[in-house]
Parts: C-alpha cells; sequence; structure tokens
C-alpha cells in the first residue's frame, strides 16, 4: 500500500499550505483516510481523519485552522492548515486505517518560519 504525501515546505507565519496524500483507489475508498505530525523531539499526535463517507474529525488543537477534505475522483485527501505557527513546524503523514490494518505515507515536511 503506498500513500504519497506533499505539499510541505517552507511557510511564514500566519501563511497557509496545502498537504496532499493520494493512494490507490481500493484503499481509499474503504479506509479512513488522516493527518498525524510529528514535531522535533515529540510523539507523533493526531491532526485530523476524513472516513469514506466524507465525515470529519478534528484533534481540538487545529480544528479552528485546519481543515481536512477528499477528492474521490483523484484518489486523495487534503490537509488545508491556516494561520500557520512557529509550531506548526512537524513532518505531516498520512495515514490509512481499517481496523487494525494501519499505512503510513512517509511524510511531508512542513516549516514555518520567517
Amino acid at each position: 500500500v503506498q500513500l504519497q504525501a506533499s505539499g510541505g515546505g517552507l511557510v511564514q507565519p500566519g501563511g497557509s499550505l496545502r498537504l496532499s496524500c493520494v493512494t490507490s483507489g481500493d484503499i481509499f475508498k474503504t479506509y479512513d483516510m488522516g493527518w498525524y505530525r510529528q514535531a522535533p523531539g515529540q510523539q507523533r499526535e493526531f491532526v485530523a481523519q476524513i472516513v469514506p463517507s466524507g465525515t470529519e474529525y478534528y484533534a481540538d488543537s487545529w480544528k479552528d485552522r485546519f481543515a481536512i477534505s477528499r477528492e474521490n475522483a483523484k484518489n486523495t485527501i487534503f490537509l488545508q492548515m491556516n494561520r500557520l505557527k512557529p509550531e506548526d513546524t512537524a513532518v505531516y503523514y498520512c495515514q490509512a486505517r481499517s481496523g487494525n490494518k494501519i499505512y503510513w505515507g512517509k511524510g511531508t515536511q512542513v516549516t514555518v518560519s520567517s
């Protein structure tokens, strides 16, 4: 199972980025898809999830600034990140999950700095 995340980069505080994660159609149609992040020296933590029906779930910390979405025709999920802060600097990982089957992408680096 391949999960290809992209869209990270260097952005100034207050800026925006949109991350993308593409996978196969079989996975995309049946798995819950989500984003996690891991800041330097920190554990990986949940950011947001979107299930095949389109229902979204967010960690409280970011639900007012981040939005997850999906484009079914492209087997892709997105994470729109707005009003970014230096503490949002992390590697962002895409996850596909169905029961105890969990797959991870390689991650994409987001750096928020002036």
